[in-house]
């Protein structure tokens, strides 16, 4: 943080630099202040009454109440430290000092444990909010909508540790207010407050997030809300002993009213980014900066300021926060090269850089950047920002860094599968009656269970044939263990794009499990196939069985090619996995099937959506598991979560090529495990259905 310099002030340099020390007293940091001014004052040939200390402000938010204790030590202009005031930076001693004043305050609680909270968080209608009491920005806030989710976040918190440094140790839990927010800023000097400007946020649910800033808009203040937010928020910096410096205070709205959420007894943060606009607002004379060094350096200057911001604004701007829809290592910025170019462009502060590593906004913290927008033209202006906002849908702001080949389905043109030789059949068993005719048990691991249990044809001597099993992980390995418990080896197949840590994914109950082999798929089926003969040796290639989801196209399309027992990959069953092609042909058959429609672009999906109603099940084609599933309660969260799964990488590894879009079924869900013998393969199915008797996956 302390190397977090806002790019208008690269060329910033202080005269010196003291670090608080753990263990020192008020004392102990006035000394070491006056000895570093006095070797500063040295070091430049003058005495050592040169430098005279005349105010101590505090620069962000985690320096507040070393400021006040500080400046209330040091003589200067401060707020204090003592008394109703010792914990103003406190959110919940804000709101209960707000109360005593008579002003409208949030009802809330607060506590180090979870059963401090817990009578508020039964009793209090959700959603509730939960934040830490000393958060910065939207660090760590977030709105939950039920008791469980409210209960994790709270023990959430006391784990992490903050944007500022250091770990939260109370969390607050607050009623969620409805309403419009604001910012009001406000610079003080002997309890004179002057407004400075106002905004309304605007805030809007993305990512998962219920919190993400999109930007700033600048309020009249003149305008009927203003009329009222500025002499609430004063009330406000009066409870709080506010009587210096400048304050953020963040007020929402309600229906009874304007109500605080948090003052900030510091200078509006966001790097200053809106600094240029504010000033610009007020007519190119000063801002919320030049305001704070003349409240505390030069009471006339102060004096002079209005009491509040021109009426009418001087400009039409805004702040733009940037909101990513993308994660990635950047290679390059073309979007912000093309933001410069905006005949609004005022100001641009990128938080990204080549090289550096980008996730989805989910807070201010997360933003990817901001820019000030600015024009006489208003029209321009709205122009210029649905321009920056289609060029962050499209992901148009980075480009980045490439990963591993997709999982997308094979084909049989993808692997060059072709045709066989004329003449030559498919085998769909491994094992034919022509065979030696000796008999296995079933199981090996079960020897009470011999008996009547239907046996199999197998081979003489299992321990010259081996297995091949395709991306093993998960109850794949079981199976891949079961197979060498009954003498068998086994070579495992990775697919193209099948992450390292999957690999990894051995139960338990199988302990250590040693491959006869591992071979990583060749760019084509010719070339996998030659790999596996090769890595069999003299063993005969029995079977292969797809180990996990990843691996059920490439199983399918192998074991088709080595001849022996297969589903086969060719025809109507040749996309058999994916699970829009699932519902189609269920729905061919006859069977209650899924409303759906799937896409790899929005285009593609959009009719489907505004018709079905609401919620929907998005997830991608060929997903495992609970991957990539969500019920989108409305268009705009579908259409986020549809753009989010192309950006994404697969719990298998790999990225995502087609959403699919269904009706959300309501009833319970049941599974039914089969073994499919006969001729067709043996092979366990996994069917998903609810009582309304339709298909959820397979």
């Amino acid at each position: 943080m302390k190397t977090h310099v806002p790019v208008s002030c690269r060329d910033l340099k202080y005269v010196a630099q003291v670090q608080d020390e753990e263990g020192w007293d008020l004392n102990d940091l006035e000394k070491a202040v006056k000895a570093t001014a006095v070797s500063a004052a040295n070091k430049i040939g003058r005495g050592e009454d040169y430098y005279t200390i005349v105010g101590c402000i505090a620069g962000g938010e985690a320096g507040v109440d070393v400021a006040d204790a500080f400046s209330e030590h040091l003589g200067v202009l401060s707020n204090g430290a003592k008394g109703d005031f010792a914990n103003r930076r406190d959110k919940k001693v804000q709101q209960e000092l707000v109360r005593s004043a008579g002003l409208r305050a949030v009802r809330q609680a607060c506590g180090e444990k979870f059963e401090d909270v817990e009578e508020f968080l039964k009793s209090e209608s959700y959603p509730v909010v939960l934040k830490p009491t000393d958060s910065a920005g939207s660090d760590g806030v977030k709105l939950c909508h039920t008791y469980e989710e409210a209960k994790a976040h709270f023990a959430y918190l006391l784990t992490v540790e903050a944007v500022n440094g250091g770990f939260n140790t109370q969390v607050l839990c607050q009623e969620f207010l409805r309403g419009n927010e604001y910012v009001i800023d406000h610079v003080s000097r002997n309890g004179v407050h002057k407004t400075m400007m106002v905004w309304v946020y605007d805030k809007r649910p993305r990512n998962g997030s219920q919190f993400v800033y999109f930007g700033m808009i600048p309020i009249d203040p003149m305008s009927e809300e203003a009329k009222v937010l500025i002499p609430y928020t004063r009330g406000v910096l009066d409870a709080l002993g506010m009587v210096h410096g400048p304050s953020h205070g963040e007020v929402i709205f309600t229906e009874d009213g304007p109500c605080l959420v948090e003052m900030n007894c510091r200078a509006h943060g966001g790097d200053g980014n809106w600094a240029p606009l504010a000033r610009a607002l007020c007519g190119g004379k000063y801002c919320q900066v030049e305001a704070t060094a003349d409240a505390y350096l030069d009471e006339d200057e102060f004096n002079k300021l209005p009491d509040t911001p021109p009426s009418p604004l001087q400009a039409h701007g805004l702040e733009v926060n940037l909101v990513s829809y993308s994660k990635g290592k950047v290679k390059s910025m073309p979007g912000f090269d093309v933001i410069k170019k905006l005949p609004s462009f005022v100001w641009l502060s990128p938080a990204a850089s080549i090289g550096s590593e980008v996730n989805f906004t989910v807070d201010l913290i997360s933003s990817p950047g901001c820019c000030v927008l600015m024009n006489s033209d208003k029209a321009v202006l709205q122009k210029d920002l649905d321009f920056i906002r289609y060029l962050e849908e499209i992901n148009g702001l980075f480009v980045y860094e490439t990963k591993g080949a997709s999982l997308a389905r094979p084909t049989a043109a993808t692997f060059g599968l072709g045709t066989l030789p004329e003449g030559k059949k498919l085998h769909r068993r491994a094992m034919t009656i022509d065979r030696p005719g000796m008999l296995r048990i079933m199981s090996s691991d079960r020897p009470e269970l011999r008996g009547g249990l239907m046996k199999r044809f197998t081979t003489i001597d299992a321990s010259k044939e081996v297995a091949v099993v395709v991306d093993p992980y998960s109850t794949g390995c079981l199976i891949a263990k079961e197979i060498q418990n009954r003498g068998y080896k086994v070579i495992a197949l990775w697919t193209k794009g099948f992450s390292d840590e999957m690999k990894l994914h051995v139960p338990l109950s199988c302990g250590k499990i040693t491959y006869h082999a591992e071979v990583t798929e060749g760019d084509d089926l010719g070339e996998t196939t030659r790999a596996l003969y090769t890595a069999a040796g003299q063993l005969r290639i029995v079977c292969c069985i797809a180990g996990g989801e990843a691996g059920v196209d490439a199983a399918d399309l192998l074991s088709e090619r080595l001849q022996v027992r297969t589903n086969g990959a060719q025809g109507v069953f040749a996309n058999r996995r994916d699970k829009k092609v699932q519902q189609e042909l269920i729905a061919q058959a006859g069977i209650r099937s899924v409303r759906q429609a799937a896409g790899k672009k929005f285009e593609d999906v959009r009719e489907f959506l505004l018709k079905e109603e609401y919620p929907v099940v998005l997830k991608p084609t060929d997903s495992a598991g609970t991957d990539g599933v969500k019920l989108c309660h409305d268009f705009d969260e579908a259409r986020e979560h549809f753009e989010n799964l192309f950006e994404v990488e697969a719990v298998n590894g790999g990225y995502n090529t087609e959403v699919l879009c269904q009706e959300f079924l309501r009833g319970k869900e049941v599974r039914f495990v089969c073994q499919s013998v006969r001729y067709c393969p043996s092979l366990c199915l996994i069917t998903r259905c609810l009582f309304s008797s339709c298909l959820v996956r397979r």
